[in-house]
């Protein structure tokens, strides 16, 4: 039995952790800030919906890989809400899962899809798209996840980072139709 930590969203949120547990892996989750004694047992940490920041400290004392669920298709759109700047930046739209190290979001990727829309008019429908996708990419490789046999492979290009901050002030928000809004923004910040 694998003991596996999960930051981030609980069983409400997310199926994985039930698939996780299908699978005979002992789970333990954690949505506030932790530190390394709590997971000193962990045999794999994987990140998802995790709102904390894990410090160099922690993953430098941590003896176990620590896998992220981000929903870009890294690198581009590292940071915080990656689906906006897909669409803002004309940056491919897809999910990685990749490993974390001391940068945002530039650790070895070890799963990715491209994702094209197509139905998808609003950055709520795009990502419910995603959060579905990533867990499907989860899903198909859970056991090697599990097992941690994988292959990983460095990101590729300079890519691009977005804070929390950088979400435009006047964005008109998640349910607002994507080639509308970013037209508008874009107008906007031209003149």
């Amino acid at each position: 039995m694998k003991k596996i930590t999960f930051l981030g969203y609980g069983k409400d949120d997310t199926r994985l952790i039930y698939e996780l547990e299908k699978r005979d892996c002992i789970v333990k989750r954690f949505n506030q800030k932790i530190s390394s004694n709590d997971v000193e047992e962990s045999e794999l940490i994987i990140s998802f919906g995790y709102r904390h920041i894990l410090d160099n400290k922690f993953i430098s004392q941590c003896h176990c890989p620590i896998v992220n669920l981000h929903i870009s298709y890294l690198p581009f759109n590292r940071g915080a809400h990656p689906n906006f700047w897909s669409f803002y930046d004309d940056t491919p739209s897809g999910v990685s899962i990749h490993l974390i190290d001391k940068g945002i979001d530039t650790g070895p990727i070890l799963f990715q899809k491209k994702i094209n829309f197509v139905n998808e008019k609003t950055f709520v429908e795009t990502y419910k798209r995603l959060f579905i996708e990533i867990e499907d990419l989860f899903v198909k490789n859970i056991e090697l996840i599990i097992q941690k046999n994988w292959s990983e492979k460095n990101q590729v290009g300079k890519g691009t980072f977005h804070s929390l901050k950088d979400l435009p002030n006047d964005f008109s928000g998640w349910e607002s139709v994507i080639e509308d809004e970013i037209k508008r923004l874009k107008q906007k910040s031209i003149h």
